[in-house]
């Protein structure tokens, strides 16, 4: 046994930005998959302090790393690979639609991920965390299999540096590179 097999490699940083946008893709993912399990139980058995923790987390991972993540794309990396081609360039439009409705998904269960306790119609719920998490794994394995996959060949040093400068500012951590 060596001593890689006793560490668990490193997450990526903003010094990788296109690793970031995967890593955090995986996290999106485990939080849609938790939100889809928070409405299976709410549905089955109501709202209880476990409940209340787990939907607590998923919507602080949703009202802030969530909405960095669309920032990074939105406002760094979209526009950069949406000058290279009019394919590309449709792709990004049909994956900023795609975040248009992730965004109105969000909204519409914020607030009762915020207070649990508010939630009124337990069914109504779980169809919203399912419809969520449905939308993020679609929406998820598209920028990973097409975007980033395109963007790793398209983007040079000079843009992934500016690229991960921007998103180390949007978290108020310092930038690696000028």
């Amino acid at each position: 046994m060596s001593n890689d097999d006793l560490i668990p490699p490193a997450a990526p940083d903003t010094s990788d930005p296109l690793g970031m946008l995967r890593a955090c893709h995986d996290r999106i993912l485990r939080n849609a998959e938790t939100l889809e399990r928070i409405g299976e139980r709410v549905a089955s058995e109501g709202v209880d302090a476990e409940v209340r923790k787990a939907a607590a987390n998923v919507h602080r991972y949703f009202a802030k790393a969530g909405k960095h993540h669309h920032e990074d794309e939105e406002v760094d990396l979209f526009p950069v690979l949406a000058r290279q081609s009019l394919k590309l360039a449709d792709l990004i439009h049909e994956l900023r639609q795609d975040h248009e409705r992730l965004d109105a998904l969000w909204e519409a269960i914020a607030p009762e991920l915020e207070k649990p306790s508010s939630i009124s119609d337990a069914a109504g719920f779980k169809a919203r965390a399912e419809a969520m998490a449905a939308a993020y794994r679609e929406h998820v394995t598209r920028e990973n299999e097409e975007l980033l996959e395109l963007a790793r060949h398209i983007l040079g040093p000079d843009d992934l540096k500016r690229i991960g400068n921007a998103m180390a500012e949007r978290r108020g951590l310092p930038t690696r590179y000028f």
